[in-house]
């Protein structure tokens, strides 16, 4: 029973996020919800800025793909976790893990850059607004959107190969909702000090590379906006980035607290909860936060509204 990396594990045993039996249901129902609350958010914010002229600018073609990839994003984890809560087995293959954990880390790393790219934009919208037509011209988006998969791409081969060099041998149940690398790491029984050098050196240097032009675009349209003397203008300006700077911080935040500690020490409940927060609850509260907040998109769906309404009545 030994694979082509010397490895005597076929499969993983999921364990889920809790083992007490009369939390299952209650919590199968609660992440069922969300997902449907995420899938319906993001697939509605998916296809409102599609068929939506007024939608149909740089800001929005960003907001379509952190949407479509917040939409990949939770149904990579959530599916798989809610049979946890159903089954007495959560069993998934070897192949099937390390396929889990490449297309979960495409969509993650995809995420960071791709608010990266979305705070670059209002950055031009509102420093530089004479010339964001040519700065951020279609040409340019898509090439932005290109490099934020590559990444996403190259950073999950990064991080699988290195999972697929070690060895698994014994215990075989993970102590997590799904196949994530810090409880991987604690299961292989060959040395880990490279996969785990290479986890905080890589969030790291994405955190520093994302999270740098963040912080010096938001400076700069911090600025900016208190030079407007319109308090009207002041207040739109504000409205189109403080729903973005909030999506930042608390995706970071937890990213940042779950990775760059060492396996050896890291509380399981702490990785849990803070992956909850980035896999789950943040996916979920995107569409929404980004949909409410912003005026353009309420009054794209009242169009829509108006104009559905006026068709099903003929």
């Amino acid at each position: 029973m030994i694979t082509g990396n010397h490895s005597m594990v076929t499969d993983f045993i999921l364990m889920g996020l809790t083992d007490q039996p009369e939390l299952q249901l209650p919590l199968f129902l609660l992440f069922f919800q969300i997902y449907i609350i995420s899938m319906m958010g993001n697939v509605g914010l998916l296809l409102l800025i599609r068929i939506s002229s007024q939608l149909h600018a740089p800001m929005y073609y960003f907001l379509s793909n952190l949407s479509f990839v917040d939409l990949c994003y939770s149904s990579v984890i959530i599916p798989k976790m809610l049979v946890s809560f159903v089954s007495e087995k959560n069993i998934i293959s070897y192949s099937g893990c390390l396929t889990q954990f490449f297309f979960f880390s495409i969509f993650a790393i995809a995420d960071c850059y791709m608010l990266t790219s979305m705070a670059y934009d209002r950055y031009v919208a509102i420093c530089r607004p004479l010339t964001y037509n040519s700065a951020m011209s279609q040409n340019i988006c898509f090439l932005l959107v290109v490099g934020v998969y590559t990444m996403g791409i190259f950073g999950a081969i990064t991080h699988t190969s290195g999972l697929a060099r070690l060895s698994f041998c014994g215990n075989n149940v993970i102590s997590h909702y799904f196949c994530d690398i810090s409880p991987l790491l604690k299961l292989s029984c060959s040395s880990t000090y490279i996969s785990e050098l290479l986890v905080v050196l890589h969030v790291v240097i994405t955190s520093l590379i994302t999270t740098l032009p963040v912080l010096i675009s938001y400076v700069l349209i911090l600025s900016s906006i208190l030079r407007i003397h319109s308090a009207k203008g002041r207040s739109k300006a504000f409205s189109t980035c403080g729903s973005h700077l909030a999506s930042v911080v608390v995706l970071y935040g937890s990213i940042i607290f779950m990775y760059c500690q060492p396996a050896s020490t890291s509380n399981i409940i702490e990785q849990k909860v803070s992956s909850v927060i980035y896999t789950i609850i943040i996916p979920m509260l995107n569409p929404w936060i980004y949909s409410l907040r912003n005026k353009d998109v309420k009054d794209a769906l009242k169009k829509f509204r108006k104009e559905w309404r006026i068709s099903w009545c003929k």
